[in-house]
């Protein structure tokens, strides 16, 4: 197993450049490439700047509301600060900084809110090298950008206990005694706290010491305790390392999401500050390479992802390299990728064959998805908002025809018999029975707690149904309910909430619907294409073609039918469905969406033969043949085109 790491710098300051090589090569081979980086970086730093086109540095500018944003990570840049060896290039760094300056602002701009860099600002900890850093770092703090530093063995020496050093003098607290986001330090200055604003809440940044004593980590519990709903990234310079060697390129990284391991001092981290606080959910370190990435459970059981990004052993020790965390919260998404924007910057034409090769780096440790459901992720300490139920009396909007929900009947798991009646809340008669299919098993019906989150009864029906046989309880309208003889020739609204469980089966239960309308069409004289003589006037149904949402319906003034079509949806989560016709054409929505087959056809009202409609049940040629399986929610008819603020999702 390889462990690659910068050397340590319990060495004074002002090392000689073959003490440094000597020193490498005993750390191990990739030490010693570490060594060919700071090599390339002496010889061609004029040239490599000289290629470079600048742009000018524009306004720093974030949008704290945005559910897209984008936090900036800088790993180790050591190797362009070696002032004791006169060997330093700000430009690499300085365009980095441009770029993140330039790149704050709305999503399509990247929306980055905050910048972090890793620790291990110079090779030599020399006073020499930490002004020329004093003097790029300023150009962040004259846009009034927001960032976060820390300490890497190269830029001191020992525990945050040291006292005073040129790190702490220039990059120390009293540096951010103007940035909005600074929060505090603890006594010795070197390990601060930052709190940014993105997607309308508060995110909590530490940035700790390479080494952090027992009053560094109680500082850090404190911070954490006195902001007690913030989501936490922790950054410090050594948490992870990578269970693999940079000895070939492309990486032969194994399982990209498990090749780190904590190392000895990123075990006392995780055992004192990460296992027990839920908050910190992202861990962020260089001072290994290659990068790496693992994920473990903390005392809460939840997800902690612990990554590494450095790039000191590639070309121009990584050239002030940043890793993109861009954080999509309607996605449940952080999309990363690594780019270099000085090597961006130059004009590719000419670009040396080393610099196009870094421009971006794409490999599967480099550029990556982490998925992550940010409510459920951060629900044990900000839980998620429950909507209450509405009355049923609040959702009786105007042309409300039926309305029947599930909620203050039978206890969950319990069965609905054959006969037992569902009323129609909107007070116009059109009750449902319930009807059983011949040898069904008694709970083929029962009452579910289970409903979509913006539903407005918090209950459900959940149907055990399908064929091959056919089999399952469905519900009917009486045989003289106002609803059966309803054409809708001004337009109309239908509602309902699904839920796929994970045994439903395209061959059992496809083209099941939730709610059709018997007779069949060759019985009310529809003909002409795409017309099955033996299907209901109407049905709104799940296809067998991956769970697609479909409503088929035979309108008034035409003799075949018209069918729009949804995408599919996936089992295991609550759909909200809604056919909407205006008197002329008819769009089906999903979650409030239109879908994109919602053919652009006159389609007035919906024919029918005077009988009843079915919910659960679909007939074909006068006969049930197949009930639906899953979950359904609340139903609403009304006679006339509802706006998506009139949806049941509404809020």
């Amino acid at each position: 197993m390889s462990e690659n790491g910068d050397t340590s710098s319990q060495e004074p300051s002002g090392q000689n450049r073959r003490g440094f090589l000597r020193n490498a090569a005993l750390a191990g081979a990739g030490a010693a490439a570490a060594g060919v980086g700071a090599s390339a970086l002496g010889a061609t730093p004029a040239v490599a700047a000289d290629n470079a086109k600048s742009g000018g540095t524009g306004t720093w500018r974030p949008d704290p509301t945005a559910l897209q944003f984008t936090l900036a990570v800088m790993p180790d840049t050591q190797f362009l600060y070696w002032g004791s060896q006169d060997s330093v290039n700000r430009t690499p760094q300085e365009e980095s900084f441009r770029y993140i300056i330039n790149n704050s602002g709305d999503a399509a701009n990247d929306n980055i809110v905050f910048m972090t860099h890793l620790g291990d600002l110079t090779q030599d900890a020399d006073p020499s090298s930490f002004q020329q850093v004093d003097k790029a770092f300023a150009l962040l703090d004259a846009r009034g950008a927001a960032y976060s530093v820390l300490a890497g063995n190269h830029d001191v020496t020992g525990d945050d206990s040291r006292g005073d050093t040129p790190y702490l003098q220039t990059m120390g607290p009293q540096r951010f005694k103007h940035a909005k986001t600074f929060a505090g330090a603890d006594a010795t200055g070197y390990n601060t706290a930052h709190i940014f604003q993105a997607a309308g809440r508060s995110w909590l940044v530490l940035a700790l010491d390479w080494r952090t004593t027992d009053q560094g980590f109680a500082w850090a519990n404190d911070v954490i305790k006195a902001h007690p709903k913030m989501p936490v990234i922790l950054t410090s310079h050594d948490i992870v390392y990578s269970n693999y060697d940079d000895n070939v390129f492309p990486y032969e990284s194994g399982d990209p999401e498990n090749n780190a391991v904590l190392s000895d001092y990123g075990q006392t981290v995780w055992d004192q500050l990460i296992n027990d606080n839920d908050q910190i959910f992202l861990t962020l370190n260089g001072h290994y390479w290659p990068s790496a990435r693992t994920t473990k459970k903390n005392a809460a059981g939840n997800d902690v992802s612990l990554h590494i990004a450095n790039y000191q052993n590639r070309y121009f020790g990584g050239g002030g390299m940043i890793r993109l965390y861009h954080f999509d919260l309607a996605r449940n998404t952080i999309d990363v990728e690594t780019i270099n924007p000085w090597i961006l910057a130059q004009d590719p034409e000419s670009r040396t064959e080393l610099a196009a090769e870094h421009a971006r780096i794409t490999g599967p440790v480099d550029t990556f998805s982490v998925p992550i459901d940010f409510e459920e992720r951060f629900a044990g300490f900000v839980p998620v908002p429950v909507r209450p139920a509405r009355p049923a009396s609040r959702e009786l909007v105007k042309g409300t025809l039926a309305y029947w929900r599930f909620d203050g009947e039978g206890a969950p798991g319990t069965s609905l018999a054959a006969g037992r009646t569902i009323r129609d809340l909107s007070g116009k008669g059109n009750d449902l029975t319930v009807v059983s299919v011949p040898g069904t098993a008694a709970d083929a019906l029962t009452w579910s707690a289970d409903h979509h989150p913006d539903q407005p009864g918090h209950a459900s029906l959940k149907f055990v149904g399908g064929r091959n046989p056919v089999h399952g309880a469905y519900l009917t309208t009486g045989a003289k309910a106002p609803l059966n003889a309803e054409t809708f020739k001004s337009g109309y609204t239908i509602e309902t909430f699904v839920m796929m469980p994970l045994d439903w089966d395209a061959g059992n239960n496809g083209n099941a619907s939730i709610l059709s309308r018997r007779g069949s069409a060759g019985t009310a004289g529809k003909h002409g294409k795409n017309t099955d003589p033996n299907e209901p006037l109407a049905q709104f149904a799940v296809t067998n073609n991956g769970r697609e949402a479909q409503f088929n319906h035979y309108p008034l003034n035409d003799t075949y039918p018209t069918t729009n079509w949804g995408h599919g949806m996936v089992e295991l989560r609550w759909w909200h469905l809604a056919v909407v016709n205006d008197g002329r054409y008819t769009k089906l929505y999903v979650e409030g969406a239109p879908v994109v087959d919602n053919p652009n056809r006159v389609s007035v009202g919906l024919t029918s033969l005077g009988l009843p409609w079915l919910v659960g049940g679909h007939e074909y040629a006068g006969a049930v043949d197949v009930v639906f399986h899953g979950n359904v929610g609340d139903i609403r008819i009304v006679n006339r085109p509802l706006a998506l603020s009139e949806f049941l999702t509404a809020k």
